[in-house]
C-alpha cells in the first residue's frame, strides 16, 4: 500500500463562548484548523488535524502548519504510510523542526494502520484501558467571581477536573485561584495554570499566597530554568507542558524533579508517533500526564482520545474534549463526553467520517 494523494483543507472553528482568554492579555474568538486526507492505492483514506492556539501560544501558527505541509507532501507520495518509524524519518528529512507541520500527516497515517489493521487506534496505542477517560475544563481568564462561576456550570456538566488561566497580575490571579477552590468539592482537582505569564518573583507571590490551598501549579514562567527556580521554593504539585517539547528535555525535566505531571500535546511532539513514545516513557519513569493537543474539533479530539484511552489510568492525569467547546463539527463519530468522561471509537482508525460539505474544497493537492 502506497500514498497516492495528500489534500489539505483549511476550516474555521469559532468557539461556543465567545473568546479563549490566557495570560498576556492573549485570546482566540476562531480557531484556523488544518486537516490533512491521505489516500492510498489500495483505496483506504485516513485524516489528520492540526490547530496551532493562535499564532502567539507556541512556535506555531495555521498558515505554518499548511506551509510545513505543502515542503513535506511531495516526499511522502509513494511511501508506505504504515511504516510510521520510516514515515516520520522521512518527513524530518525532508523539513527540520516545525513538528506541529507534520502532526495532522502523521495522524493520517496511524488512521490508515488501524483500518488496514481493522483495529482502533487504542488498540495500537497500548491497549484499551477502562471505558474512558476523565476531562478537564479550560477556565477563559476572567474576574475572579466569574471564574467561579464557571466551576460551578461545568461542573454541572459532568467535569471534575479544573484548569484556571491565571498568569496576570498577581493580586487578581490569587483571587481567582481562592475564589474557585471554594467551589471545589471532594474528588475535584484545579489546576492554576499560568501558560508561562509570570515572572519568577510574582509567581512566588502567587504561590506562598495560596499555600494553603489544594492546588495544582502549571507552567508559571516562560523558561524552563524559571519555571524549575520556583519548583524547587514552592510546595504544590507542579505541571510543566510549553517547555517540554520533545524527549530531551523530557528525560531533563525528570532528572532535576522539575515536575510531577507533564502535558503531552501531540503537535508539539510532531504527532502520534512521537508523542506516544514521550507517553510511553513518562509510563517508565512514573510521570503522570495530561494527554491533549494545542486546540482542534472532531479529528484533534478523536486522536486525543485514542492516546488517552490507551494510557495506564494511573498515569493519565486528565485529558480533554476540544470538540466541545466550537460551534462547527467536521466529523462524525468523533467522541463525545459523557458525564465528564470520554471515550474512544471502536471502530477501525480514528473511526471518524469527516463532513465533505464542511471541510469544502482542498486549498492544496499533492499527488
Amino acid at each position: 500500500m502506497k500514498i497516492k494523494k495528500i489534500s489539505v483543507y483549511q476550516v474555521d472553528l469559532p468557539l461556543r463562548e465567545g473568546s479563549y482568554k490566557w495570560s498576556g492579555g492573549k485570546s482566540v474568538a476562531v480557531f484556523d484548523s488544518t486537516v490533512a486526507r491521505v489516500d492510498t492505492d489500495a483505496g483506504i483514506t485516513g485524516y489528520g488535524e492540526v490547530c496551532p492556539l493562535g499564532p502567539a501560544y507556541l512556535p506555531a501558527y495555521a498558515a505554518g502548519a499548511r506551509a510545513g505541509i505543502a515542503a513535506i507532501a511531495p516526499h511522502l507520495i509513494g511511501e508506505t504510510p504504515c511504516q510510521l518509524e520510516k514515515l516520520n524519518r522521512r518527513m524530518n528529512a525532508a523539513l527540520k523542526g516545525h513538528p506541529y507541520a507534520k502532526s495532522a500527516l502523521d495522524i493520517a497515517c496511524w488512521d490508515i494502520l488501524g483500518q488496514s489493521a481493522g483495529l482502533p487506534l487504542c488498540e495500537l496505542l497500548g491497549g484499551r484501558y477502562g471505558s474512558g477517560a476523565a476531562l478537564y475544563r479550560a477556565i477563559s481568564q476572567e474576574s475572579p467571581a466569574a471564574m467561579a462561576a464557571r466551576v460551578r456550570e461545568y461542573r454541572a456538566e459532568g467535569y471534575r477536573r479544573f484548569q484556571l488561566k491565571v498568569g496576570g497580575a498577581p493580586e487578581t490571579d490569587i483571587e481567582r485561584i481562592r475564589a474557585a477552590a471554594a467551589e471545589l468539592r471532594p474528588g475535584d482537582r484545579l489546576v492554576a495554570d499560568a501558560n508561562t505569564g509570570w515572572l519568577m518573583h510574582d509567581a512566588m507571590r502567587v504561590v506562598r499566597a495560596v499555600k494553603d490551598v489544594d492546588v495544582y501549579i502549571e507552567q508559571p514562567c516562560l523558561s524552563y530554568a524559571e519555571c524549575l527556580s520556583v519548583r524547587r521554593r514552592a510546595e504544590h504539585p507542579f505541571i510543566l507542558d510549553e517547555t517540554v517539547d520533545g524527549i530531551d528535555v523530557l528525560l531533563r525535566a525528570h532528572a532535576d524533579l522539575a515536575m510531577d505531571v507533564v502535558n503531552i500535546k501531540i503537535a508539539k511532539f510532531g504527532g502520534l508517533t512521537r508523542a506516544r513514545q514521550a507517553r510511553d516513557l513518562c509510563v517508565s519513569l512514573g510521570i503522570a500526564m495530561t494527554i491533549e493537543d494545542s486546540w482542534g474539533g472532531d479529528i484533534a479530539t478523536a486522536a486525543i482520545a485514542h492516546l488517552a484511552h490507551g494510557t495506564p489510568p494511573e498515569f493519565l492525569f486528565s485529558t480533554t474534549d476540544f470538540n466541545s467547546y466550537v460551534t462547527v463539527g467536521i466529523a462524525d463519530g468523533a467522541p463525545q463526553r459523557r458525564n465528564g468522561r470520554m471515550a474512544a471509537s471502536h471502530e477501525p482508525g480514528l473511526g471518524v467520517s469527516p463532513k465533505t460539505d464542511v471541510l469544502g474544497k482542498p486549498v492544496m493537492e499533492f499527488s
